[in-house]
């Protein structure tokens, strides 16, 4: 008894070859049969090191248990990376517009600094003495006699 209990050990562990051979094995004996359906299964897990780069690109790793089972974590990343993706795309249309918008301020900053120019060249006191001489009906005309200091006391 004990040997055939050896026997039928050896002979699950031995692969089956041929077709007549499983027909065989299922009329014989179903326990038995049933046993090996249990032990093969498309359900195994695969080891690690099973995991060939064909087998990723093929999309086999895509039906395995354990991505089955982290579905939500997958979507999670998705997630993360897409708001990553379109934060970072923002943030660049908001850092040319910044830009953009820096080198009108400069082209401001400069016209504002030449219009100051000009004026403060048209305002000045031999620019006015120039612009009466040239138009002689004014009665506007320098003073002969320097200024004086007007003292108001206070009290």
């Amino acid at each position: 008894m004990a040997e055939s209990k050896e026997n039928q050990d050896s002979q699950l562990r031995e692969p089956v070859d041929t077709q007549a051979e499983i027909v065989e094995l299922e009329n014989t004996e179903p326990s038995r049969f049933e046993q090996i359906k249990q032990q093969v299964s498309e359900d195994d897990d695969a080891p690690i090191g099973s995991l060939t780069f064909g087998k990723v690109l093929g999309g086999d790793i895509l039906s395995a248990q354990m991505v089955r089972s982290q579905v939500w974590l997958i979507m999670l990343i998705v997630l993360f990376v897409t708001v990553y993706v379109a934060s970072r795309y923002q943030c660049q249309q908001d850092m040319l517009d910044i830009s953009q918008q820096e080198k009108e301020l400069a082209n401001a900053k400069y016209k504002a600094l030449s219009s100051s120019s000009t004026l403060t060249e048209q305002s000045r006191e031999s620019h006015v003495t120039k612009a009466l001489r040239a138009n002689k009906d004014s009665l506007l005309r320098s003073s002969d006699q320097p200024p004086y200091l007007i003292v108001v006391p206070e009290e």
